[in-house]
């Protein structure tokens, strides 16, 4: 057993970072009793984002949190999903719920999920906004933390669940996290919504290997995509308005709705545009430090458990640090339960993503071509016979159960 000073120290928790996993492990972290502080680099809650969906592990999570009534007002309103080609033309449509679709039942705003699990903790864990970490130092029975702001403090953990560029995570790990890059730059933005906009999403190739999507939400806006295949370092280390100019250039040439996306970019406050990268690290703690969410193992967008792995990797991490006064030993479950799942979400069909990403115009005259042969009646009714003859799905994942 650790002694009695170790013990007490331990119900003192700091977390960087005030997404999705940072704010899910603060509750539950909070839950368990403890002292919970969250340091968030921004000076306000980054509320910007995509859409994303809640199911499996996230959703159970999510109703455990109580949090399950609010994800479903939260709605985005996605229709389901229209496929369409440089003219506007749609060649298929996938309504929500239909088997090939992309708009699952839950669809919510990235942003719109962070304030719900914030608003659930913000009168119960110290929130540090506009401050981050610059130095941690491990000592007996607990570890001294340096912040930019000037002040020091002492905790007995310290979870970082930052996004995949982490700084804390490099600061700890230095370099024994490795990238594995898909081919793929990608940008997010928020635009004004214009006639063309409608509850139905839109997904639009074009040559040079970029896809557009343009998705509703439920404030009278569109969120925007573009993702382009580049060379892992042709945007890199760009300051904002760069990465505005280079993106424009990137598109300026591709048609659809190509000039009113760069005029869009130029102007856009909020503009997120990086490499698609899976995190792979061998080791996710050290000493009495541990990571979780994408600084841990991101899965990226495509894969498509994103979400599932930013609320479960923090329940079970969080459950497991309070079973137990042994932190090495609550690290080393945490991963045991949870390396296997994160292997498989990492896992791509064969060609994927690049097949979808043709750069040429005949590639893209191709895969025009298969969405026609899906989205007709024949296929899409057939993909429906065969979804409702199937078994319902085996758990992906079988939740631990904690004790309060």
């Amino acid at each position: 057993m650790p002694p009695a000073q170790d013990k007490q120290q331990r119900k003192n928790i700091l977390i960087s970072g005030a997404s999705i996993a940072g704010l899910t492990l603060a509750y539950w972290l909070n839950h368990y009793g403890f002292e919970v502080t969250v340091v968030e680099k921004a000076a306000e809650l980054r509320l910007g984002g995509q859409n994303i969906d809640v199911k499996g592990p996230a959703w159970e999570i999510a109703q455990k949190m109580g949090i399950a009534q609010k994800i479903r007002r939260a709605d985005t309103t996605e229709a389901g999903i229209r496929f369409v080609d440089t003219k506007n033309k749609v060649l298929a449509e996938f309504p929500k719920g239909h088997p090939m679709s992309m708009t699952q039942e839950l669809e919510i705003l990235r942003g719109d999920l962070v304030k719900i699990l914030y608003e659930l903790t913000e009168d119960k864990v110290s929130y540090r906004f506009g401050d981050h970490i610059t130095g941690i130092s491990e000592q007996a029975g607990h570890t001294e933390v340096s912040f930019a702001g000037g002040k020091k403090a002492e905790y007995s953990l310290v979870l970082i669940a930052e996004g995949i560029g982490s700084s804390t995570r490099a600061m700890v790990f230095k370099d024994v996290v490795k990238f594995r890059y898909l081919g793929l730059y990608t940008a997010y933005f928020t635009i004004e919504k214009q006639d063309t906009d409608t509850r139905w999403a839109r997904w639009c190739n074009a040559p040079g290997g970029i896809v557009f999507l343009l998705r509703p939400d439920p404030y009278g806006t569109t969120r925007a995509s573009v993702t382009l295949k580049a060379k892992e370092k042709a945007y890199k280390n760009l300051d904002p308005e760069q990465q505005k100019k280079a993106l424009t250039a990137a598109i300026k040439d591709a048609g659809w709705e190509a000039p009113r996306l760069a005029e869009e970019i130029s102007k856009s406050g909020e503009l997120y545009f990086e490499r698609l990268s899976q995190v792979i690290s061998p080791v996710w703690s050290k000493g009495r430090t541990a990571m979780t969410g994408d600084a841990a193992y991101c899965v990226t967008p495509i894969a498509g458990k994103g979400t599932d792995l930013a609320m479960l990797g923090p329940y079970i991490l969080a459950g497991e640090i309070a079973g137990t006064d042994d932190h090495q030993l609550a690290f080393f479950n945490y991963r045991q339960k949870l390396e296997s799942y994160v292997r498989e979400a990492q896992k791509l069909p064969p060609g994927i993503p690049l097949l979808v990403y043709p750069e040429s115009r005949t590639g893209v005259r191709l895969i025009n071509f298969l969405f026609r042969i899906f989205g007709s009646r024949l296929v899409k009714n057939l993909a429906l016979r065969l979804s409702r003859n199937k078994k319902a799905p085996a758990k992906t994942f079988e939740l631990p159960v904690y004790k309060d």
